[in-house]
C-alpha cells in the first residue's frame, strides 16, 4: 500500500505495471484518473488550478484512508498518487489504483478511496480563469457520494 504526494507528474502504465508486477494472487485491477478540467466550477474557461496542502498531515490523512480501505476490502495492492502544485487543463491530478483477487473489492475499493480523496484529503484548490482567481468549494455532492461508505 503506497500513498505518494508529488508536485510531478506520473506515469499511470508504469505506476501499474509496478504495483501488479509479481502477485499472482492479483485477479482484478482498478484504476483511476483524475483531470483538470478546461473550466472552472463558475463555468468559466479555466487557465490553471494550484493545489495546495500541509506536508506530513496531508499524507498521514491519506495513509489513513487508505487504512480504512483496507480494512473493508481483500486489497492485495493499492496506491494513491496526488500531485500538488500548478497545474494545467489535461493535466493529471490524482492516480488512485487498487488490486484484488476479484473484480468486485477492487471497483468498490477504489470507488471509496475517491470519493475519500475528495472530502478527507486535506487539499486546496484555487482556480484561475481569465476572469477571476477563487477557491474551490466543497461540493455536497461530494459529500452524499462519500456518505455511502458510512457505516
Amino acid at each position: 500500500m503506497v500513498v505518494r504526494v508529488q508536485r510531478d507528474d506520473f506515469d499511470t502504465a508504469a505506476e501499474l505495471q509496478q504495483l501488479s508486477a509479481g502477485n499472482p494472487r492479483i485477479g482484478a485491477v482498478v484504476t483511476f484518473t483524475g483531470l483538470v478540467r478546461d473550466f472552472a466550477g463558475t463555468g468559466d474557461p479555466a487557465q490553471r488550478m494550484t493545489l495546495e496542502h500541509y506536508p506530513g498531515m496531508t499524507e498521514r490523512q491519506l495513509e489513513a484512508i487508505l487504512a480504512e480501505a483496507k480494512a473493508r476490502w481483500p486489497l492485495e495492492a493499492a496506491l494513491i498518487i496526488h500531485r500538488y502544485g500548478e497545474l494545467a487543463p489535461g493535466d493529471r491530478i490524482v492516480l488512485v489504483i487498487t488490486a484484488s483477487a476479484h473484480r468486485q473489492a477492487a471497483f468498490e475499493a477504489n470507488a471509496f478511496l475517491i470519493d475519500w480523496l475528495k472530502t478527507k484529503a486535506p487539499f486546496w484548490k484555487l482556480e484561475q480563469t481569465d476572469q477571476e482567481r477563487r477557491w474551490v468549494e466543497a461540493k455536497a455532492s461530494d459529500d452524499d457520494a462519500a456518505a455511502r461508505w458510512h457505516s
